[in-house]
């Protein structure tokens, strides 16, 4: 611990359910593990809880975290939802012994090689090992798969090594973006910046130590800008370089794309899931930086023009296709979709080049387009969101494939 708070104020921080472990804020804390709820865990384990995870439990066994994690799985960069500590109590996704259960029925009578600590849900989880050997006490994440219409996600459970002990994991725990200026409606740092409204608000939190909490709780925030500043973006670390195009293609910024090619930077990893810079830039419909990522050179995906989202140019769409995008007939119903006549009409050409059933093959990418949407619009406007600019966007592309002809 360091002394960034006064004994006084960690106690205040506890009153409010905050607890500090391994430089990171656990907020909405539980209890510290009993003696007799350890043995339980213990029992069921292969070993003994590792250290690091009974000083955690010794502090707090349950709560939330907000931070952002990822991790290489599969062969992408898979985004890890870590939000939940696991304690004990009837909180479903959150019952520690809940998941033990879980775990010990798919290791039939086994005792349990990692153990489940935390997690989002029933689609992150986060274990330790207990087994002894050489990996004890490392911790490992878990992921579910997502079905295969999901691009560029994985499509089968992943299982991959977040750190060798828990202070580790809790190090790789980070903000990518200010949560004091985020960029959108929902971002890493609202949770716990709403949780403190409320403990100030209905509970007398002081409001002085509320932004102190919020001041070190920034302190996870990774520095992109400077380091890139100094010609030494390269040098930091591999998750900075990540972290700023993340930003840049959120951003739809191509002069930071070009700055950050400038700075050694490649552009051939995946960012997210299995999409490559180019492939997320086009599916996030940030096309000046797809555009600048494309004259630089910068790898794409076979499929690049599959998941496209927005009006993208035919002049973009003619580059995409002659460096390599295969034209497909879900490529020309996804621009139709997105309100891009001509450069669906475009891909359309190039597919008729390569094969000769574009009007069967385009009738049956259309039809399974239309009823995804179709769908999605049944379901926003059940839930009352018929007027939602979802819904209208929702609305406004059935219409552009139902009225759009070869």
């Amino acid at each position: 611990m360091d002394d960034f708070f006064t004994d006084a104020e960690l106690a205040q921080l506890r009153e409010h359910g905050i607890v500090l472990f391994a430089g990171r804020v656990i907020f909405d804390a539980r209890p510290p593990i009993s003696a007799q709820q350890l043995a339980a865990v213990e029992a069921a384990c292969a070993g003994p809880v590792p250290p690091q995870l009974l000083a955690l439990w010794k502090e707090t066994c349950g709560g939330a975290l907000d931070y952002d994690l990822s991790v290489r799985m599969n062969g992408g960069e898979e985004p890890i939802h870590w939000a939940e500590l696991f304690g004990h109590g009837p909180d479903g996704f959150h019952d520690l012994p809940g998941w033990i259960a879980h775990e010990r029925q798919a290791a039939g009578t086994s005792p349990l090689a990692a153990l489940p600590f935390g997690g989002f849900e029933d689609t992150d989880r986060i274990l330790v090992v207990t087994e002894p050997g050489a990996q004890l006490g490392q911790v490992l994440a878990w992921k579910q798969g997502l079905p295969q219409a999901w691009p560029h996600a994985m499509h089968e459970d992943g299982l991959a090594t977040v750190a060798t002990d828990v202070e580790g994991a809790f190090a790789s725990l980070h903000l990518a973006e200010d949560p004091l200026e985020p960029a959108g409606d929902y971002f890493t740092g609202q949770a716990l910046l709403d949780y403190l409204d409320e403990r100030h608000g209905d509970h007398g939190m002081d409001l002085d130590l509320a932004d102190k909490l919020v001041a070190y709780y920034r302190r996870a925030l990774v520095d992109w800008r400077k380091p890139l500043a100094e010609g030494r973006l390269l040098e930091v670390s591999p998750l900075a370089a990540q972290i700023a195009q993340r930003h840049a293609i959120a951003a739809d910024d191509p002069a930071l794309i070009n700055e950050l090619a400038a700075a050694g930077v490649r552009f051939d990893a995946p960012l997210h899931g299995s999409a490559l810079p180019t492939d997320l830039a086009l599916a996030h419909g940030a096309f000046e930086a797809a555009t600048a990522l494309v004259e630089g050179d910068a790898p794409l995906s076979d499929d690049a023009l599959d998941n496209i989202d927005g009006a993208v140019s035919p002049e973009l769409a003619q580059e995409l296709l002659q460096r390599g995008a295969v034209p497909t007939a879900r490529a020309i119903a996804q621009c139709v979709a997105a309100g891009a006549p001509d450069a669906a009409r475009l891909i359309a050409q190039a597919y008729q080049e390569r094969n000769g059933d574009l009007p069967q093959a385009f009738e049956s990418a259309r039809g399974a387009l239309l009823e995804q949407l179709q769908a999605a619009l049944a379901e926003a406007s059940s839930a009352g969101l018929g007027h939602d600019t979802g819904a209208e966007r929702l609305a406004e592309r059935i219409e552009h494939l139902q009225s759009f002809r070869l």
